[in-house]
């Protein structure tokens, strides 16, 4: 990732969901929520839900977004990468002031998911699936 050199960014975090992995560079300008490079409304398709799930710390602490958000992520789906963002916009909000951790913990916003897909076994169709039995 090429960052500007004259932005010097105040808090860099990550978060991880699935297979998805986010890196928070939250900037002391002014400035918009960026994914990728792309507005976070364009990433996410205008989809209400994820948009949601991303505003959802800011909105619990009450705050709007005045400082420069760049989000980098990758892997996985749009869902997994949303709750990720989560995750990695949460923890960039504790270590801006300590006293919103009791606030996002309570919510859970600070709690690494750590479901994953289970593996395929040898034998089996999918992890779980069986072939059917046959007795004759």
């Amino acid at each position: 990732m090429k960052l500007e050199s004259n932005l010097k960014f105040m808090i860099v975090t990550i978060g991880r969901r699935k297979n998805s992995t986010a890196t928070v560079f939250w900037f002391k300008t002014q400035g918009i929520l960026t994914i990728n490079q792309i507005p976070s409304e364009e990433y996410f398709q205008n989809n209400p839900f994820l948009l949601d799930s991303i505003r959802q710390p800011f909105d619990l602490l009450n705050i709007r977004i005045q400082n420069q958000i760049n989000i980098q992520v990758s892997g996985g789906g749009l869902s997994g990468q949303a709750q990720a963002c989560r995750l990695a916009l949460s923890r960039a909000l504790q270590k801006q002031n300590c006293s919103y951790q009791t606030i996002l913990k309570k919510k859970g916003f600070l709690t690494q998911d750590s479901r994953i897909k289970e593996r395929r076994k040898y034998g089996l169709k999918k992890a779980r699936k069986a072939p059917q039995f046959s007795k004759r």
